[in-house]
């Protein structure tokens, strides 16, 4: 039970597995109004970033369950780092379908919606974690302004399906499941570009240093690819946000 290995080579110098940047996933902390000693839940938690840099900047608890093997040793090591491994727990294991042991304040899945079939899914899972009048914390991407015709939908996505709506149909999508949207903070170009550009940076060491692995064509191609369908279609029309929810 793994990721991909392509995936862990494209984001393995990312700590955060969104196009976040380190000041935005404060800002979110800060936003949240965060208690000391709130328990919180983060499902496809990655590198443990959130949890580690929130447990540090406001003495949270909390558990990261994450399917990657690579990503959770880097969480647990990042804990140790920052000195709050007495606080927050890594788990090797799948997302889908896990339910905390006891009731959380915060269940969080940032930009992983698929453990839960999207986000009508993800919001119910979350939801058999959290104490009534708890925070549901959802990252997803979103359009940023109307696809003009196929080949930009295609060039956006990459052969993946269509299930992205305008922000506002997002936010009153959560609506429709029950739960108004209290908080938000959004990606940026800039955030995008450090997210994107620096997985080719990575992707090039790692062809150089691999010339003859059995993915080095596989990561070729994207090399070659990726930069030019990013700037034309992507970093145009893609959002991406993290939204705090409270039921209704």
């Amino acid at each position: 039970m793994d990721l991909p290995r392509i995936f862990t080579i494209r984001e393995s110098n990312h700590r955060i597995h969104n196009p976040f940047t380190p000041g935005k996933l404060a800002d979110l902390g800060e936003a949240l109004r965060l208690a000391p000693g709130a328990r919180v839940l983060d499902l496809a938690s990655g590198s443990g970033e959130m949890l580690c840099t929130w447990a540090r900047d406001h003495g949270i608890t909390g558990t990261g369950v994450d399917i990657s093997t690579m990503f959770t040793e880097t969480a647990r090591a990042r804990a140790v780092e920052l000195g709050v491994a007495d606080r927050v727990t890594f788990v090797h294991g799948d997302a889908a379908g896990h339910v905390a042991d006891e009731p959380v304040d915060l269940a969080a899945c940032v930009g992983a919606t698929w453990i839960g079939n999207g986000v009508a899914g993800t919001v119910e899972l979350l939801a058999r974690s959290l104490k009534p009048g708890g925070l549901t914390l959802i990252g997803e991407p979103y359009w940023r302004r109307e696809v003009p015709d196929q080949e930009t939908l295609e060039g956006c996505l990459g052969g993946g399906a269509n299930d992205f709506l305008l922000l506002p149909e997002l936010v009153e999508r959560f609506g429709e499941l029950g739960y108004g949207v209290v908080e938000m903070v959004l990606a940026d170009q800039d955030s995008w570009d450090r997210y994107q550009a620096a997985q080719w940076l990575t992707m090039r060491r790692w062809l150089d240093a691999h010339p003859e692995d059995e993915l080095a064509a596989e990561v070729r191609a994207e090399l070659t690819a990726e930069p030019a369908r990013y700037t034309r279609y992507q970093r145009e029309y893609l959002g991406w946000g993290v939204f705090a929810l409270m039921a209704r």
